[in-house]
């Protein structure tokens, strides 16, 4: 079977990705599927700066506000759905655009990553999280140090999910993630892919994006958003969304509201940072400076490109 043609579109939070998918999507007849974690959720469109109804309008979008808050989702079965998705657009004879910036969503799907199957058993994990808070998450990072050195070298010291997923994978089947992640990649990849990332050569440029971003979704409601998820369900998924769980410290009156946004706008770019960590990683994305152009010449950047990919 000849490949399927896919391109993607990724980058940092608040570079752009979203208006040049849409762009392309427009001119090569194509169709969006989302790769970002926080948007397959309804709960927060503002916080996860979801496709708005008129940016839905003008390109179709897929993987986007399909789970309630609470419901849970594995990047297994987001590669399964989405893999669904790409194909069901591609038999319509249409472009499927891979958009977002949840590095490993994309890895997943462009590399026909295969996970282990969940399903642990669930006392591993509680174990774990107990022995996280009574020997501080530095011991089990040492101890993921001296079972899988692969693993520990790509995770930051401070990233319990990561963290108590790798431990969770080594004690539940006896083999590493590392070792796990090797064997996932053993059937070929059924797409040909043209991947774009979107970045700025000035970091600070991005940052300030960042910074109005953060400001401009206040204006739109973010307050009231993340306070009927604090209501509803703080311990929910909605914590896990930068831009909600920043702002449970003012709704509990623990701090001032200016230092809860001070703090979005800091973890947002924290996150940009690892984002483009993630995507410099990968040699095949071909990038656009955004600070380096208009708005009109970054799409006929892409275009250009893609023009020759989808006619090859």
């Amino acid at each position: 079977m000849r490949p399927i043609k896919l391109a993607a579109v990724v980058g940092p939070t608040a570079s752009g990705k979203t208006a040049l998918a849409i762009d392309i999507a427009k001119r090569f007849s194509g169709e969006i599927v989302s790769c970002d974690s926080m948007q397959l959720y309804d709960f927060a469109p503002i916080a996860t700066a979801a496709p708005t109804k008129q940016e839905r309008a003008a390109a179709p979008h897929h993987m986007v506000g399909i789970l309630k808050a609470g419901e849970s989702f594995s990047v297994s079965k987001y590669a399964d759905a989405a893999r669904q998705v790409i194909g069901d657009i591609s038999e319509r004879g249409h472009l499927p655009v891979l958009c977002g910036g949840t590095g490993l969503y994309y890895s997943a799907v462009v590399d026909n990553i295969k996970f282990l199957e969940d399903g642990f058993d669930p006392q591993i994990r509680n174990d774990l999280l107990k022995r996280a808070e009574r020997e501080g998450l530095c011991s089990l990072y040492d101890e993921l140090c001296g079972v899988d050195p692969k693993a520990a070298e790509k995770i930051e010291k401070n990233d319990k999910k990561r963290i108590l997923r790798a431990l969770e994978v080594y004690l539940s089947t006896g083999m590493t993630i590392s070792k796990q992640r090797e064997l996932s990649r053993a059937e070929p990849s059924p797409y040909d892919l043209c991947a774009l990332g979107i970045t700025f050569r000035d970091r600070q440029r991005l940052y300030d994006r960042i910074n109005l971003r953060v400001d401009k979704m206040l204006g739109q409601g973010l307050l009231d958003e993340a306070y009927e998820i604090f209501k509803k369900n703080p311990a929910g998924t909605g914590m896990q969304a930068i831009g909600v769980k920043e702002l449970y410290p003012y709704f509990r009156g623990e701090t001032a509201l200016a230092d809860a946004v001070e703090t979005i706008k800091m973890e947002s770019r924290r996150y940009a940072k690892r984002q483009l960590t993630w995507f410099k990683r990968d040699e095949r994305i071909h990038w656009i400076y955004a600070d380096e152009m208009t708005q009109k010449n970054i799409f006929e950047n892409a275009e250009f490109t893609i023009e020759k990919f989808v006619n090859m």
